[in-house]
């Protein structure tokens, strides 16, 4: 089984019981309808408490946002340390014992998940884990579990996408003819249909804009693991400069002092003589 999860947009009324749910189970706080979600914020209510939302749109839709789980996940690839990694069931988790903080992972997602815990004396990077741990003891994801609405469901993936593309056929005219995450940046295990075009590429603000569709179907790893096969390299080589600089630097002040020593020797000598 390849876990996914299916959001039908036009079965969500927008009642943030799935929010609720995924603070609750995460141990993440206290839930607060419409609270801000912090530091970090992109537009996408999410924080490093507050690991999925439900964003409202024009004429009464809502969607839900949390990590989309990719198959070929760039914050895995993109981690020096293997601190994201990709589980063999497929959900995208994290294991905050190893991260160094980087945080090269918050640049590497296409979907600007990752947040990172300002608030915290000791911050982490956080993320939804689809409840992995949940699904580990054949429970549903909370946020799953919770929906009054069954706009969110939950299964294996390719019955999800057979499911998804069964509701399309079904009734044409009611949405459009698209299944987000079957093939975007190489496919996601978070499916999304709806009536109304979804922006699930939602950058943040500041990242630059314009990617090529034909980039945007492709597995993003290919393109940050030749970035982040440099860096080990990079690193080496700014110690060298750095060390060279810092040697330099060093010299050249150890040689001021000693001429700042011998002028001053000199000028005791000419007093001594005078």
């Amino acid at each position: 089984m390849k876990p996914a999860i299916l959001t039908d947009v036009t079965k969500c009324i927008g009642c943030e019981k799935c929010v609720e749910a995924c603070i609750k189970v995460n141990d993440l706080g206290e839930y607060r309808p419409g609270a801000a979600p912090g530091r970090q914020d992109i537009g996408d209510g999410l924080s490093a408490v507050r690991w999925t939302s439900v964003l409202p749109k024009p004429g009464k839709h809502f969607v839900r946002n949390q990590c989309r789980h990719c198959l070929e996940p760039a914050c895995v690839s993109a981690c020096p340390v293997g601190a994201m990694r990709k589980t063999p069931e497929g959900p995208v988790v994290y294991d905050q014992s190893i991260c160094m903080g980087c945080r090269y992972c918050m640049v590497a997602c296409p979907f600007g998940i990752p947040r990172y815990d300002w608030a915290s004396a000791v911050p982490y990077v956080n993320k939804c884990t689809m409840c992995y741990s949940r699904l580990q003891e054949g429970k549903l994801p909370g946020c799953v579990e919770a929906c009054p609405e069954k706009a969110t469901i939950f299964g294996d993936r390719d019955e999800l996408l057979a499911e998804a593309a069964h509701r399309l056929k079904a009734e044409p005219g009611k949405y459009v003819p698209h299944i987000y995450g079957e093939h975007e940046v190489g496919g996601t295990s978070v499916l999304y249909i709806s009536d109304i075009e979804l922006d699930l590429l939602a950058l943040p603000k500041d990242s630059p804009k314009g990617l090529p569709k034909s980039l945007l179907q492709q597995p993003l790893p290919e393109l940050t693991r030749a970035v982040m096969e440099g860096v080990p390299f990079v690193g080496l080589g700014m110690t060298v400069v750095s060390g060279g600089l810092s040697w330099i630097i060093g010299r050249r002040m150890h040689m001021a002092r000693l001429r700042a020593e011998e002028e001053k020797r000199s000028r005791e000598e000419r007093g001594e003589r005078e």
